[in-house]
C-alpha cells in the first residue's frame, strides 16, 4: 500500500496508521517530516539531473559505487588469510533461550566471506533479525576498519559473500516477530563479527561492548490524554587495545542519544531518583571496560512497562586475558519499598509510586595485566 501516490497522500490509508497509536498526533507529524525529506531529495537530484544531465549523473554514481569497492577490496587485503570462527548468545527472547548467534569469517585475498551456520533458528518472540540487518550489520563492521572517507554504498558490498542459513535468527522466514531484531540481535551480530575478526587483527579490535540497547517503555493515561515513551539507555564500551572503554555510551548498531531528565520529568509523570555511571561494571584488564549506566526513575500515575533488554544472563567479553563486563540488572521497586529481580525481556503493570530501575552492562576488559580501580 502505498502512503503517496503521484504526489498525493492517501489519507485513509495516513489515518488508519495513526489511529493504531497510542499518540496520533505525533505519528501524523512523523510520517508528515519523512515524506518532507523525499520530497527535498527528489527535488535536489532533478535538479542535478537537470545541472549535468541524467547520463553523467549515471556515471558519478557507478563511479561512487566503485570508489567503495575498491576500499573494501583494500581493507580486507590487509587481514591475513585464514579462516576465523566465533560465536556468542543472546540471553532469550522472552520464552526461551539462551539464542547462539555463530559465525565465521574466512578472508582469501581481496575477498572474505562470512558464514552464519550453526545461528540459532528463528524464534517466537521479538528477536529474529531480518537478513537485511544483517548484511547491514556485517558491513558496518568491516567498515569500522576502513578509513572515515569509505562511502555506504552497495559498492563496499561486492567483496563480501555474506551466507545466512534460511529459517535462522538471522534470515527468519514469514510470519515471525522481528520487533527487537535490529535494536538486539544486531548488537551480538555485531559482538560475533567483532570476535572473529579479533583472531585475525588482535590489536585492531576491541573487548565486547555492552551489547544491547537496553530498550524500554512506558504509558498510560493522565487527565484523559494517553501517553506514551520509549528510551533506549547506553552501556559501557569496550576496552580497546591501547585505551579504556568509554563509559554510558551507546556503541555499535544504534545512533540514540540520551535523554535530559529535565524533559523527561516536564513531559511525563516520573521523578528521576537516579542517573548515573555504575561504578565497577567495566571488566578489568590492561584496560578496563567502560562503566554501565544506572537509571532509576519513579512514576506518578499508573503506567504499563515493556523492557527488551539483553546481557542480562551472559556477559560481555573480554579479550586479550581481559575480564568480561557486568551484566546488566532490572529491578522493581514497590511502592511499599520491596524490590523485586525482573527478566531482561518483560511487560508489566505499575500503581503510582512504584519505580523500575535499569542497571546496563559494562564493556570488557582489554589484556591480561590486572590494574586497579581508583
Amino acid at each position: 500500500m502505498l502512503l503517496c501516490e503521484a504526489g498525493r497522500i492517501n489519507e485513509p490509508l495516513l489515518e488508519l496508521i495513526c489511529r493504531n497509536s497510542r499518540t496520533p498526533t505525533e505519528r501524523r507529524g512523523d510520517l508528515a517530516a519523512q515524506l518532507a525529506c523525499h520530497r527535498v531529495g527528489e527535488q535536489r537530484l532533478v535538479e542535478l539531473a537537470g545541472q549535468l544531465g541524467h547520463q553523467r549523473v549515471a556515471e558519478l554514481m557507478q563511479a561512487l559505487l566503485d570508489y567503495g569497492e575498491r576500499h573494501m577490496r583494500a581493507l580486507i587485503a590487509g587481514i591475513p588469510d585464514g579462516r576465523y570462527p566465533f560465536s556468542d548468545s543472546l540471553d532469550d527472547d522472552g520464552f526461551a533461550g539462551p539464542l547462539a548467534i555463530c559465525v565465521s569469517i574466512t578472508i582469501a585475498g581481496e575477498q572474505a566471506t562470512i558464514d552464519f551456520a550453526g545461528t540459532a533458528a528463528q524464534c517466537r518472540g521479538p528477536l529474529n533479525a531480518p537478513r537485511a540487518v544483517t548484511e547491514s550489520v556485517v558491513l558496518y563492521c568491516f567498515r569500522c576498519l576502513g578509513s572515515a572517507d569509505m562511502p555506504a554504498s552497495a559498492g563496499a558490498f561486492a567483496p563480501l559473500t555474506i551466507l545466512v542459513p534460511g529459517g535462522c535468527l538471522l534470515a527468519p522466514e514469514q510470519p515471525a516477530p522481528v520487533a527487537g531484531g535490529n535494536v538486539e540481535t544486531a548488537q551480538r551480530v555485531a559482538d560475533v563479527v567483532f570476535g572473529a575478526l579479533a583472531q585475525a587483527l588482535p590489536q585492531r579490535i576491541p573487548a565486547a561492548s555492552a551489547g544491547t540497547m537496553n530498550n524500554w517503555t512506558f504509558g498510560g493515561i493522565r487527565n484523559g490524554t494517553p501517553f506514551t515513551y520509549y528510551e533506549t539507555l547506553g552501556g559501557g564500551m569496550g576496552a580497546r587495545p591501547t585505551a579504556d572503554g568509554l563509559s554510558g555510551v551507546q556503541t555499535h548498531m544504534t545512533n540514540t542519544l540520551n535523554t535530559p531528565v529535565e524533559a523527561l520529568e516536564r513531559q511525563f509523570p516520573v521523578r528521576m531518583r537516579r542517573y548515573g555511571l555504575r561504578s565497577g561494571s567495566g571488566g578489568n584488564g590492561s584496560y578496563r571496560g567502560g562503566e554501565g549506566l544506572i537509571r532509576e526513575v519513579e512514576f506518578l500515575a499508573p503506567v504499563t512497562v515493556s523492557l527488551l533488554t539483553e546481557r542480562r544472563v551472559g556477559a560481555p567479553y573480554g579479550l586479550g586475558g581481559g575480564e568480561p563486563g557486568a551484566c546488566g540488572r532490572n529491578t522493581l521497586i514497590a511502592a511499599d519499598g520491596s524490590v523485586q529481580n525482573l527478566p531482561g525481556k518483560c511487560t508489566i503493570e505499575l500503581e503510582t509510586g512504584a519505580a523500575i530501575r535499569l542497571e546496563t552492562p559494562g564493556g570488557g576488559g582489554f589484556g591480561d595485566q590486572e590494574r586497579k580501580r581508583a
